[in-house]
């Protein structure tokens, strides 16, 4: 599906999902390297930035999470980028939700009427611009999401509820891992990307690919502060896990020390002997019941004293 947008002799050609034909179209019409066609018809194995003669290609892998109920899932969703002077084309292989979102600050010329007055929006490489630092914010929105997630499970971990948190806490962990590998060549590749844009549009736009960079960077250490934030939380939830763990088996213990003797005391009057103490005088079982009491007493009364109860 191609869809075309227009505004101050720019053009911005968005393609989904694309075929032979549309692709032929565009490479015909725009004049592309024909092996820049092949890169666009089909998704590539790593990312790539090549200056051609009035265009730049790149490819980008960005992240894309879909929520879950409690938890959510990173998604990988592949963006290609051919950047003119005053065309630019997009080609991806599914719904990209900050492009769709961009496509109507285009149509109102929001965006680029702001630029025009400061000098900026001449040509298309501003255009890449500011759908770049779209798709970081969207980035980052989504990370704020999976801290609100962190915080949740950090209030359900007090609530006793850390044996469930413990797949959740995993499950945010994924995100977390999926999210760095898609964003793992981000830094390298806008380097490259501003030394062909440099050499397309000239040394002034160095701003915005350093400040594409500096945007990277923020989301970089969003990331990084979501692990260690992670890493609080996973540590926290299994000292609290194991705590519990450890206070029910001191519980365990305790009954099979006390019930173990009391077992054997009680077995003793059951053997075959032609003498049992106490058994047969008057009040015998009351007897027997008040000493096992008694020492019921007695040992909890010990272990309390040892603080270990």
């Amino acid at each position: 599906m191609v869809q075309a947008h227009q505004y101050n002799g720019l053009t911005w050609i968005d393609i989904e999902s694309p075929n032979h034909a549309e692709i032929a179209e565009i490479v015909a019409t725009c004049n592309l390297h024909p092996t820049v066609g092949d890169e666009l018809l089909n998704p590539s194995s790593e990312p790539k930035v090549e200056l051609h003669k009035g265009y730049v290609y790149l490819n980008l892998d960005v992240p894309s999470r879909i929520h879950h109920g409690h938890h959510g899932t990173i998604m990988k969703k592949e963006l290609d980028f051919v950047v003119g002077k005053n065309f630019i084309i997009t080609v991806r292989y599914d719904a990209v939700e900050p492009l769709h979102n961009f496509s109507k600050v285009f149509e109102t010329n929001a965006i680029l009427d702001k630029g025009s007055r400061n000098g900026m929006g001449e040509h298309a490489g501003f255009v890449f611009y500011y759908m770049l630092k779209r798709i970081y914010s969207h980035t980052r929105r989504d990370l704020g999401n999976i801290r609100e997630d962190i915080q949740r499970a950090e209030s359900r971990i007090y609530e006793g509820h850390e044996k469930r948190m413990v797949v959740v806490l995993s499950n945010i962990g994924r995100e977390i891992i999926d999210a760095r590998q898609v964003l793992r060549t981000h830094g390298e590749t806008l380097e490259l990307v501003g030394l062909a844009m440099e050499k397309l549009f000239g040394v002034a736009f160095r701003y915005q690919t350093d400040d594409l960079t500096s945007d990277y960077r923020k989301v970089e250490d969003d990331l990084t502060n979501l692990h260690e934030l992670l890493g609080v939380m996973r540590d926290t939830n299994d000292s609290l896990l194991s705590s519990k763990q450890n206070e029910t088996m001191k519980i365990f213990t305790m009954m099979a020390f006390i019930t173990f003797p009391l077992s054997l005391f009680i077995a003793l009057f059951a053997l075959p002997t032609t003498h049992v103490p106490i058994i047969g005088r008057p009040f015998d079982f009351e007897i027997i019941v008040g000493i096992i009491v008694l020492a019921i007493l007695s040992m909890l009364g010990f272990f309390k004293y040892k603080k270990w109860l």
